[in-house]
């Protein structure tokens, strides 16, 4: 009895965080009066960093569109907004002797807003990010590496939720942006190079 009184919550508490991993199931943190227009993703860019599984422009193109349109086609301003994305670089781990050799996902894109009333890019300069493979201690796969426990299509899409919700929050640290005059805002604020 005493086992499974330990064990119940843990459970609990496992569930939870499955079921709130993307944060798709709350409201979306504010962005001011933004609407997603185009959602243009460009994966012939992109770079092998061996060693790595393989993955198509195709593939890349297509799962990172999805996770990218799943976070921000929730929001329902009136002033459309245009993403253009590139996918720069990418290691999608391969099985590796675990402890020893545990190496990690990556996935480094480059993104540029437009503001469709003024045709201008909102961000002079592209922004880079990076993202790796998540390493929270409730994901007991990505412990040993996603290489042993995840297929091709599962890194991407672990990478590509990453890198919807990088792009988020760099989004609401510059909501500015979306209010006003862009002419008038403040200049953005740089984000951190690597996000787990």
């Amino acid at each position: 009895m005493t086992l499974v009184r330990l064990i119940a919550p843990l459970a609990l508490l496992l569930l939870a965080a499955c079921a709130s991993k993307d944060g798709l199931d709350e409201p979306p943190p504010p962005l001011g009066d933004f609407r997603l227009g185009f959602n243009v993703v460009v994966g012939k860019t992109a770079s092998l960093i061996p060693p790595s599984r393989g993955a198509t422009a195709e593939e890349w193109e297509a799962v990172l569109g999805e996770e990218i349109d799943k976070r921000f086609r929730r929001y329902e301003g009136e002033r459309l907004y245009h993403f253009g994305v590139s996918v720069d670089a990418y290691a999608l781990a391969i099985p590796g002797v675990p402890v020893v050799v545990k190496p990690r996902s990556v996935l480094v894109f480059t993104v540029t807003v437009w503001d469709d009333a003024t045709q201008q890019k909102l961000n002079v300069e592209p922004q880079q990010m990076t993202v790796l493979e998540s390493t929270g201690f409730l994901t007991g796969k990505s412990i040993i590496g996603s290489g042993l426990t995840q297929s091709k299509e599962e890194q991407m899409r672990n990478l590509s939720y990453a890198a919807a919700r990088a792009i988020q929050r760099w989004l609401v640290k510059n909501e500015a942006w979306f209010d006003g005059d862009p002419e008038t805002q403040p200049p953005p604020e740089p984000e951190p190079p690597v996000d787990n």
